[in-house]
């Protein structure tokens, strides 16, 4: 009776090594799969990351002509009216 049970411990031994087996090799597996994904994101928020110095970049030139068209603006108007201002005087 003792060689059978150990002969059933080994068979239950062997099966649960193979799982196992089985098991960190699924396990490894995944863990490449992930590793591969999050450098793929790394790179893409790289991407989206100058992307996003550009547009602010593009976004403050804007605001900057924005602000001198709008000095311009004022000045040529207030350039006019004192012309009106002296031209009927």
């Amino acid at each position: 009776m003792a060689t059978k049970t150990d002969s059933e411990l080994d068979v239950k031994l062997a099966v649960y090594m193979e799982r196992l087996d089985s098991y960190i090799e699924s396990q490894t597996k995944l863990n490449d799969t992930l590793c591969a994904r999050f450098e793929e994101m790394g790179e893409e928020l790289d991407e989206i990351k100058h992307w996003r110095t550009k547009l602010y970049g593009v976004k403050s030139a804007f605001v900057i002509i924005s602000l001198v068209a709008m000095h311009t603006g004022m000045v040529l108007g207030s350039l006019f009216a004192m012309m009106t201002w002296f031209s009927n005087r």
